[in-house]
C-alpha cells in the first residue's frame, strides 16, 4: 500500500439523514424484504482507508448505485473511487464485499464493481473482486484482513 495519500484534498459531501425506524420495521412477524436503503445503511459508514471519512462522505457509495433483488437473492453494488487512478480501489471493494457478506443472510449473491468509466483499471479491479479464490486468499492475509476490519469497524 502506498505511504503517501493520493487524493490529499477530496470532495466531502453531506451525509443523508438516518432512516426512521418504525414499529413495523422492528416487528419480527412482518415480512420485510431487503431494499436499497437497507443495503446502503450497511455500507455507508465503511471507513476510507486513506482519510478519516466514510465512503458515504466521499460519495464512493451512493444509494442510487445499488441494485437488490430480494426475491432473486442478489445484491449489486457499484462504487466510485474519488480519483481515476486510486490504488485503494480493490481494498475499498473488498471492504464493501466483506461487510455485506458478514451482514446479509448467506442466500445473497453479492457483486461489487467499480462504477463504469470512473477508474483507469476498472476491468482489472472488477476481475479481482469477482474472483472468489482471490478474495478468499486476500482475506487469509493477516495484514490485509486487519486493514479491512479497520475499514468496516465503527469509529468511536
Amino acid at each position: 500500500m502506498p505511504t503517501e495519500i493520493e487524493n490529499i484534498n477530496p470532495n466531502v459531501y453531506d451525509r443523508i439523514k438516518e432512516r426512521q425506524v418504525t414499529a413495523k420495521d422492528e416487528d419480527e412477524n412482518v415480512a420485510d424484504p431487503f431494499d436499497k436503503r437497507e443495503i446502503f445503511d450497511l455500507i455507508r459508514n465503511i471507513n476510507d482507508p486513506e482519510h478519516p471519512l466514510t465512503l458515504e462522505e466521499l460519495h464512493v457509495v451512493q444509494e442510487e448505485l445499488i441494485r437488490i433483488s430480494d426475491g432473486k437473492n442478489s445484491v449489486h453494488i457499484h462504487f466510485t473511487p474519488t480519483i481515476p487512478h486510486c490504488s485503494m480501489a480493490t481494498l475499498i471493494g473488498l471492504s464493501i464485499r466483506v461487510k455485506l457478506l458478514r451482514s446479509l443472510p448467506p442466500r445473497f449473491k453479492v457483486t461489487v464493481e467499480i462504477t463504469p468509466g470512473t477508474h483507469a483499471s476498472e476491468q482489472a479491479v472488477n476481475k479481482q473482486l469477482a474472483d472468489k479464490e482471490r478474495v478468499a486468499a486476500a482475506l487469509e492475509n493477516k495484514h490485509l484482513a486487519e486493514v479491512i476490519n479497520q475499514c468496516i469497524s465503527a469509529r468511536g
